[in-house]
């Protein structure tokens, strides 16, 4: 299955944020559940120097053996430089057609999105999925109000590319994220302040496995 197919299939997305761990442990993170269920993951680092995302992601990249995606989150040199499967752009970061100038037609490119408008014009701009947030109240973005979920619901069933909602999101809450259509879930804290990834992942896989049909099996060659 080639990197743009297996964006379609995946379900489980684990964002690694440094203002939730320090690298070592994102790193253990990411080494437990490499084999559990994680479709893709992403290094999040706001203040950090590039030097240490790229040896992070080689790191990953290694671990994971072509097995998930590691994309990396703003930066396109980055991303480049260190050799991941693509990058993810906030509103204000570079725009998709220039990543896409830049990485090349199997680039993944994922757009962080909070609006109906946002989701389309990235679409149509031809990003491979969405990140959709902030669902709910969050420390990663604190300062931004939880959201309308009609605004979820219209998203999920306007886009054609695969949406991640993504922002406070647990195995508590996700009944709400569902009932708006969510067949996909992007985590950060939920995972990486988890006493046991394990089992966190654990709970998550069997959720996706009870109540979601995503055809196709996610491995990635």
């Amino acid at each position: 299955m080639n990197k743009k197919d297996f964006v379609k299939t995946a379900r489980i997305y684990c964002v690694l944020d440094t203002q939730a761990a320090d690298y070592g442990r994102l790193f253990d993170i990411l080494d437990t559940s490499a084999d559990a269920g994680i479709d893709i993951f992403q290094i999040r680092d706001k203040t950090g120097v590039s030097e240490e995302i790229v040896s992070f992601t080689r790191r990953a990249l290694q671990r994971l053996n072509g097995r998930q995606l590691f994309i990396v989150n703003d930066d396109i040199d980055i991303a480049i430089a260190a050799g991941a499967d693509g990058v993810h752009l906030g509103q204000e970061d570079a725009g998709i057609s220039e990543a896409r100038q830049r990485g090349g037609k199997d680039f993944i490119i994922g757009a962080s999105c909070q609006t109906l408008r946002q989701a389309m014009r990235a679409e149509q701009n031809g990003a491979d999925y969405i990140g959709f947030g902030s669902v709910f109240k969050t420390q990663t973005k604190p300062n931004r109000p939880p959201m309308d979920l009609h605004v979820l619901s219209d998203v999920l069933k306007k886009v054609s590319i695969p949406v991640f909602p993504i922002g406070g999101i647990t195995t508590q809450n996700f009944k709400t994220v569902q009932d708006c259509g969510a067949k996909r879930v992007a985590l950060t804290r939920d995972i990486c302040l988890a006493d046991d990834v394990l089992k966190v992942v654990g709970e998550w896989n069997r959720i996706m496995d009870r109540n979601f049909n995503i055809s196709g099996q996610c491995v990635l060659a």
